[in-house]
């Protein structure tokens, strides 16, 4: 599932995802795969990526319909 909430959480803060990537240690593609769906991050680089874009973890990764299945 693409996670638009984090890319809206970076276009809003005007940070590329290269820029973002510097900042929390990984690659440019890293971040394009997460925003596009395709690699689920480890909690310390979601925490990374939050802490860099003034979110917290339920705002960008939690999905309000995961927690309609449990």
């Amino acid at each position: 599932m693409k996670n638009l909430k984090m890319k809206v959480a970076r276009v809003e803060n005007d940070i590329s995802q290269e820029e973002l990537a510097k900042r929390v240690g990984v690659t440019r593609q890293t971040i394009g795969m997460i925003e596009a769906g395709k690699f689920n991050p480890s909690l310390q680089l979601c925490i990374g990526i939050c802490k860099a874009l003034g979110k917290t973890l339920n705002d960008l990764f939690w999905e309000e319909n995961d927690y309609e299945k449990i």
